[in-house]
């Protein structure tokens, strides 16, 4: 075959991905709009998308079967090599793009951040943090210790398994019913990003543990940026901990000041509304969102904390970009991220599980202590009891980070196939139903959640019209 011929045919093969991701965007709309009349939030209804077209969903694997159909497009005689290649190519992307809107939705979240009202939800953070952080993790730790006693290290995994969070899933059910700029609204989505930092720190740790005991020179696990995984398990001995620690504190700070420069520094040379600007934008929130992959701390904290040091510039200098900013985000690349979770959503772990002792465990142990360390947190602040069953229901949901989490167990032999198939399934349990419930209770008691008499006003507030 001549240059021609390769070149026409790979123009051919581009038509089949072209044709596929048309035939993927159209149910990207057209299931969502169908569904809006049965009152089923966006975010389930792409995650209906996503288990319909994935490999592991409903068992229509949409993908593969559009590709085969489409493989007359490829080179002659390889037709099966084309579909995969084409199904591969396109499971590829989609998961890319899942990644960017995560992080696009981190970020914009931290933008939407009003310093002013998170000086009034001190005391709500501090308390929602310390408990939804401390009571799941024990549950965790304590549901491990039941199957597993010896292995401290297996139970300090499950424990932050447990902690931490993901209000991805939700937080656009709480801004979409506009309240995620309620003092509400701060408190869970900062204490959120709390959590989970402190639950990358036990991860970490526990990690760190198995490695040395079983002197692993480095993790199994592969395609990951973090230095730490790629040293040697007694590196840094018993003084991990401490250096872990300082690492993400100085991240933090170094970062929030040094993306607020940056953004003033843009906004200084750039006019509003320039296109530019939005690229560079986004390249700083990556940046950043690199830099802490390469110490280990997880792109969801990376990227809100991103959009955390660009959030007073962006809102007091050009909002403008911020609204630009939601338009590519929820527009395009956000929707990518739910969809990308259903497709790897594996309903096949429900006749896998092994062991349903383990299964049931996980799922009660870490569905209870969730929702009774958020109500407890808001009930003892001063909110009501809509407020704090709300709260706790929001850190139910376990997503990307939580199922990373156990991947990398299993991949180092921390974890065994009846654990991270009970982590599968609690992910499926705790993803599909909870942003419906949250959205039931949110419409139901709205009047109490925008009242800011409802609750009282923390004593930091002074006379300068926080509220």
């Amino acid at each position: 075959m001549g240059h021609f011929g390769r070149e026409f045919w790979r123009i051919m093969e581009n038509s089949a991905f072209l044709i596929l991701f048309l035939a993927f965007t159209g149910l990207m709309g057209l299931i969502p709009f169908l569904l809006r009349k049965f009152h089923i939030p966006q975010v389930i209804s792409l995650l209906i998308v996503g288990m319909l077209i994935g490999p592991g969903g409903a068992g229509v694997d949409l993908v593969r079967l559009i590709s085969g159909w489409l493989s007359f497009l490829g080179t002659p005689g390889m037709e099966a090599e084309t579909a995969q290649r084409t199904a591969e190519s396109f499971t590829m992307i989609i998961d890319s793009l899942g990644s960017l809107g995560l992080m696009l939705l981190m970020a914009l979240a931290g933008m939407e951040a009003d310093f002013k009202l998170i000086k009034s939800v001190r005391a709500p953070v501090i308390t929602l943090s310390v408990l939804t952080f401390l009571i799941p993790a024990v549950a965790g730790y304590w549901v491990y210790w039941f199957f597993r006693p010896a292995d401290l290290a297996g139970k300090l995994l499950y424990a932050s398994l447990f902690a931490s969070h993901s209000v991805g899933i939700v937080f656009p059910v709480m801004r979409e019913l506009k309240l995620s700029k309620t003092r509400f609204g701060a408190a869970v989505l900062i204490s959120t990003v709390i959590t989970d930092i402190a639950s990358i720190i036990l991860l970490a740790v526990s990690v760190q543990l198995h490695r040395q005991s079983t002197q692993i020179s480095h993790m199994v696990g592969k395609g990951t940026l973090s230095l730490f995984d790629h040293v040697s398990g007694d590196f840094f001995g018993n003084s991990f901990v401490p250096v872990f620690l300082a690492i993400v504190v100085l991240y933090l700070v170094i970062s929030v000041l040094a993306v607020s420069s940056a953004g003033k520094l843009l906004l200084k040379h750039f006019h509003p509304g320039e296109d530019v600007l939005i690229t560079f934008v986004l390249l700083v929130i990556l940046t950043t969102v690199i830099v802490g992959e390469l110490f280990g701390i997880n792109l969801v904290v990376g990227a809100f904390i991103a959009g955390l040091g660009l959030s007073r510039v962006v809102r007091q200098r050009d909002m403008l970009l911020f609204r630009r900013m939601e338009s590519i985000g929820y527009g395009f690349l956000i929707p990518f991220l739910f969809v990308s979770i259903g497709m790897e959503t594996d309903l096949a772990a429900f006749g896998n599980a092994g062991n349903w002792l383990i299964v049931g465990m996980t799922v009660a142990g870490l569905v209870v202590s969730k929702i009774c360390s958020g109500y407890a947190a808001m009930r003892f602040c001063g909110f009501n009891r809509a407020h704090g069953f709300a709260a706790g229901l929001m850190t139910v949901p376990q997503l990307s980070a939580t199922l990373a989490a156990a991947a990398i167990g299993k991949d180092i032999g921390l974890l065994d196939g009846n654990f991270f198939n009970a982590i599968i399934i609690l992910s499926i349990v705790t993803t599909l139903p909870v942003p419906s419930l949250v959205r039931l209770i949110l419409e139901y008691n709205r009047k109490s959640f925008e009242t800011p008499a409802d609750y009282p006003v923390p004593g930091v507030v002074q006379e300068d019209g926080l509220l």
